[in-house]
């Protein structure tokens, strides 16, 4: 690129219209759609609202609004991920909805339409612990209550605590009476999801796992007759699942079918269970996923419609919609531009309603009718904020790991207009983003804040590396007990890979990641050479504090790290000899180190235990905290912080001095 000046310009320098500000006012998309009656609900993100969630109702005639005003937050803590925080159905010819509430955690009732607009309490509040909280949400108007997941403190430690099946009056007189919530069924597992209750109304299933099993390694299908009269259930009995079968989702079709996605064949299939004898009959076998791993609980890859089709989600690596015949196991595909789908499948008569997105466009709200065929966008249309022409064109690779084994990246390299060939100036800058769970992936989809390193002239490399989903079981199994070595190898392959064919500068690495990808991104530092600095945001650092035996975490992960490591009681030399906190004397290359003060998955303890090993050494950093931010950062200015001191970190390192941008001021 050449300046008015005459001067070439550099790598990361280039002008770029999306700013912090930009990038940072567009993360995060619309989660948890539903239909409730002609209209379609859903949440979004508000960054520049202090980070809150907001309840968006799309009427019947198009129109959209946000019912609910600031400071309301719908957004459940169950299991501190959250899961489905609202539910509607129509009552008395008019929307009744139901939220939680973040800030209490209380679920509240409202009618929009009508005299009780403003919400009202139905649960109640409790002084134990981190209190009473509600997600994966069902309406019943014929019984008068709302059912869902109740997670229940019983003690100030984040493991103190209980999950059950439960039932809320809708008239609010549980408000403040715990007395009045109704225990659908017996504690039995540690984790839950919400029941889903049969077409007659007599059977309800629902997801049950226990330590120290993921979702993803293990649940099992539980199924309970319901007293029609009393809406009591009788003893539950598992159907299908165990410790080595992932059943993700589990749903009735309309004429009293059950059908569940289940991995036993080694991929998330969706089968059709007989509710007496637990005999599954895969309708649909292909080595693809038809599910994924249930981070929140009510996510839904698949939905049944009323004439007998099921709207799934289905693919390798990225999932798309189709409609699957289960009289035939065929598969039909709808058109679209949409190359990723969100785990949020509503239906209702014929229609399908998803969150999808592709490289090129933002999450929008699509609408199938399944009876034409027929796919557009209702809802939170995407608008191009800057030009696209600054956008970089995306694309998934497979490179080579040890071994030979493959690993799966999206490459997004720098971008410009003014720049047609930027591979003439040489080799660029590169970036390996490192995507959190571990258990989980990178879309390939528009991120502006990938746009703001790569319309600079930064590229950026997302890796899916060993232990990933959308690949099936054996694929994400790779992990097992790997943890730390595994995923930097594959960072460190894909990175590599880049500089063997020219695209990538080998002096100018970096890697960045947040929470299990802050853990990748530290472990690389302390144990490679192949990066020149790196971001750690959130991140785990040290495995013996985040064990089951440390405390240092949420307990929905508390024993995570029995199949990431090991058991903790087996090989506790692993878990000291991997984490990056024992190793400070290896880190040789500037960091920044990124954290929220409300943190309860990855405290800031973890940090601080890391700058400790560190100090001393003379390795230039910086650690920037974030009051009143937890796991992912929610609100504007915390991001837009964040993005411009990473970029200043590059530039120092790499050689650069990013305009506009305040200097990162490192310390040794």
């Amino acid at each position: 690129m050449i300046t008015p000046a005459g001067q070439q310009t550099a790598y990361g320098t280039w002008p770029s219209p999306v700013d912090a500000a930009i990038a940072a006012a567009h993360d995060g998309h619309p989660e948890y759609v539903g239909v409730v009656g002609d209209e379609v609900w859903w949440t979004a993100p508000r960054p520049a609202e202090a980070g809150r969630r907001a309840l968006v109702r799309r009427r019947a005639d198009g129109t959209e609004e946000c019912p609910l005003p600031a400071p309301w937050n719908v957004r459940s803590r169950v299991i501190e991920y959250g899961g489905t925080p609202w539910a509607g159905a129509i009552v008395d010819g008019a929307p009744l909805i139901v939220f939680v509430h973040h800030g209490d955690q209380r679920l509240y009732a409202f009618r929009p339409d009508g005299p009780q607009s403003a919400p009202y309490p139905l649960s109640p509040l409790s002084p134990v612990g981190d209190g009473l909280r509600w997600a994966d949400l069902t309406v019943h108007p014929g019984r008068g209550e709302v059912w869902g997941v109740l997670e229940e403190f019983t003690g100030g430690l984040p493991t103190d605590v209980r999950r059950v099946p439960a039932a809320v009056p809708l008239d609010g007189s549980a408000a403040g009476d715990r007395a009045a919530v109704r225990e659908l069924a017996a504690a039995a597992h540690r984790f839950v999801t919400g029941p889903r209750l049969s077409p007659d109304g007599r059977r309800a299933v629902w997801l049950a796992w226990d330590h120290p099993r993921m979702p993803w390694d293990g649940t099992e299908l539980r199924i309970a007759d319901l007293d029609p009269a009393t809406g009591v259930f009788g003893a539950a009995r598992t159907l299908i699942g165990g410790p080595e079968e992932s059943v993700a989702q589990a749903d009735w079709a309309t004429d009293g079918t059950l059908l569940a996605a289940t991995d036993r064949t080694g991929w998330w299939n969706v089968h059709r269970v007989d509710p007496a004898t637990g005999e599954a009959v895969n309708l649909c076998p292909r080595a693809e996923e038809f599910g994924g791993p249930l981070w929140k609980l009510g996510q839904r890859w698949f939905a049944p419609l009323d004439h007998g089709l099921v709207a799934v989600l289905h693919g390798v690596g990225a999932p798309r919609l189709g409609l699957l015949d289960p009289a035939t196991g065929q598969v039909t595909d709808p058109p679209g531009h949409w190359s990723e789908w969100a785990p949020a499948l509503a239906a209702t008569g014929s229609r399908v309603i998803g969150i999808a997105a592709s490289a090129a466009t933002s999450y929008e709200i699509v609408e199938l009718d399944a009876a034409t065929g027929r796919t557009r966008v209702i809802g939170a249309a995407h608008h191009d904020t800057v030009d696209p022409a600054y956008i970089p064109r995306a694309a998934h690779r497979v490179f080579q790991g040890p071994g030979g084994r493959e690993v799966h990246a999206h490459i997004y390299p720098p971008r410009h207009p003014d720049r047609p060939d930027p591979s003439a100036d040489g080799p660029a800058p590169y970036v390996v983003w490192v995507h959190g769970g571990p258990t989980s992936r990178a879309a390939m989809v528009l991120d502006l804040e990938v746009a703001y390193f790569t319309s600079r002239g930064i590229g950026v490399a997302e890796v899916n590396y060993g232990g990933s989903t959308g690949h099936g079981r054996a694929y994400r199994n790779r992990l097992r007990e790997q943890w730390g070595v595994v995923d930097v190898e594959d960072c460190a392959a894909v990175a590599e890979g880049l500089v063997a064919e020219g695209a990538a500068d080998p002096a100018r690495l970096a890697i960045r990641g947040g929470s299990a990808g802050g853990w990748t991104s530290a472990a690389a530092l302390t144990s490679t050479g192949t990066y020149a600095c790196g971001t750690v945001i959130y991140p785990i650092l040290d495995l013996t504090g985040w064990s089951k035996n440390g405390g240092e975490t949420h307990d929905f992960e508390s024993q995570y790290l029995e199949s990431l490591v090991g058991p903790v009681d087996e090989v506790p030399d692993r878990y000291r000899d991997r984490s990056p906190v024992s190793h400070g004397d290896r880190v040789t290359v500037p960091f920044l180190l990124l954290q929220g003060l409300d943190d309860p998955i990855c405290p800031p303890v973890q940090c601080e235990r890391f700058l400790a090993a560190v100090a001393g050494r003379g390795i230039p950093h910086a650690y920037l905290t974030f009051e009143g931010e937890s796991h992912g950062f929610r609100r504007l200015d915390t991001m837009v912080t964040a993005l411009e001191a990473e970029l200043s970190l590059y530039g120092q390192v790499f050689g650069f001095t990013p305009a506009g941008v305040p200097v990162l001021e490192l310390t040794s």
